[in-house]
């Protein structure tokens, strides 16, 4: 499995960008533009060189965890998927590019869409230090309109971008990231109730125009939970030292939560259940909420049965089980 941590050359290349810049600067930004989201505000906050790497520190480790442990689960049910082709959907800094370019070598060709002039110009500065991604195309352009132009591929990535626009602009956008996605389309969004909503609209809409749910989700079926529960997982990741400045953190590690759907045109075979919450280990048995083919179901593994026992104690949330 892929690591949550930010490789090593995309370390490097933010390391570069960050001399003679000031921390307290991009901490002072990086809480102005948080604010702007958490009002429901968009990548228009983000407007300078400043703004744009104030941003990546603070969110590119976070956002870069939460699309690997979702491409490690979608792979995990598709060990043999390699797709050659990837479009990320609203790339901002290119953390989604990042992330699929270190679960499957086998990408070849890289293409990035995004509006924001500052996001797109730190991006092309930090891909040119990369080698895997020297060659990425990076086009502006409003999400709708330059994915008319895009040309399709094996997988598309869209990774915490359709809450920044309207619920009609979301249903169009996602009928036409189905229409440029060839094999797999994977969509990542804050682990919150909201985020959760847009996720299960967008997944009942496309299963409606015939997708199939790879992950995390074992069946085709409605989801199974009710309001207020609702369906998320979290990523742990660590700190850098410049990653508490920005944040003005001082645990050395922060923990993502986000909700993410995998939908494909092939319908998949593995139907593995998915551990909803963490499961709770006591001396008598492990109790694990689990999402199964057939529906939600609270599993009880007695001490005695001591295989399945010790199996389950090793069950972490957001695993794929039999």
């Amino acid at each position: 499995m892929t690591s949550p941590d930010l490789p090593a050359e995309l370390k490097a290349a933010l390391d570069g960008k960050l001399r003679g810049f000031s921390r307290s600067d991009a901490a002072g930004r990086a809480a102005s533009i948080s604010k702007t989201y958490r009002g429901g505000g968009n990548s228009g906050a983000i407007r300078s060189e400043t703004d744009a790497l104030a941003y990546a520190l603070a969110r590119m480790p976070a956002t870069y965890a939460a699309v690997t442990a979702s491409l490690n689960a979608l792979v995990e049910i598709r060990p043999d998927f390699a797709p050659n082709s990837l479009l990320d959907v609203g790339a901002g800094p290119g953390t989604a590019t990042w992330a699929a370019a270190e679960a499957f070598p086998s990408l070849q060709r890289f293409t990035l869409l995004d509006s924001n002039d500052a996001l797109r110009t730190l991006a092309l500065d930090l891909i040119a230090d990369g080698f895997r991604l020297r060659d990425a195309s990076y086009q502006r352009g409003e999400a709708r309109a330059a994915l008319v132009n895009a040309e399709t591929a094996d997988l598309v990535v869209a990774s915490y971008m359709i809450g920044e626009i309207g619920d009609a602009e979301q249903r169009a956008l996602a009928e036409l990231m189905w229409q440029k996605t060839r094999d797999t389309l994977l969509v990542i969004e804050p682990g919150t109730p909201a985020g959760y909503a847009r996720i299960i609209a967008l997944r009942a809409q496309l299963i409606a125009l015939g997708a199939h749910v790879a992950a995390p989700c074992p069946h085709d079926g409605p989801c199974p939970l009710l309001p207020p529960d609702w369906c998320h997982f979290t990523q742990r990741l660590q700190r850098s030292r410049a990653h508490k400045q920005v944040k003005g953190a001082e645990l050395p590690f922060e923990d993502e939560k986000f909700s993410y759907v995998a939908l494909t045109h092939a319908p998949v075979d593995q139907r593995l259940s998915r551990v909803l919450a963490q499961p709770i280990v006591t001396k008598v048995e492990v109790t694990a909420k689990l999402c199964t083919p057939e529906g939600l179901s609270l599993t009880k593994v007695p001490r005695r049965a001591k295989a399945d026992y010790a199996n389950a104690r090793r069950w972490r949330w957001g695993d794929a089980v039999n």
